[in-house]
């Protein structure tokens, strides 16, 4: 499996602007499917995006328009630009990896944000 490390999360005030790294211990362009995932206090784990080996990708409908995946193949991470944050974006985000379709996912430890009011 690969070894994922978050960094980023922070405490910002709604309206503001954070930005997520993920760094893999491989090198990305062999990894299938990278994605964002997050869960808030009480609520189910949830995609919020993913990018593919491609270049596409593809988000959940709550954060179109304000957060955007992207990837660097040289430094082997993947990054999620957040703007426009709102409190309910709060929550532990994970990135994950799936180095192939067959392949059982990897996590990192996740990173907290949190968007106050």
């Amino acid at each position: 499996q690969v070894r994922l490390v978050e960094s980023g999360g922070g405490l910002v005030q709604a309206g503001g602007s954070l930005r997520l790294s993920c760094t893999a211990s491989t090198s990305i362009s062999n990894i299938n499917v990278m994605a964002w995932y997050r869960q808030a206090p009480g609520k189910q784990r949830e995609l919020v995006a993913i990018i593919t080996s491609g270049g596409r990708t593809s988000y959940v409908d709550s954060v179109k328009g304000r957060f955007t995946i992207s990837r660097d193949t040289f430094r082997n991470t993947v990054a999620l630009q957040m703007n426009s944050l709102k409190p309910e974006d709060t929550a532990v985000y994970y990135c994950n990896a799936r180095e192939t379709v067959a392949s059982s996912p990897s996590w990192g430890q996740g990173t907290q944000v949190t968007v106050s009011s």
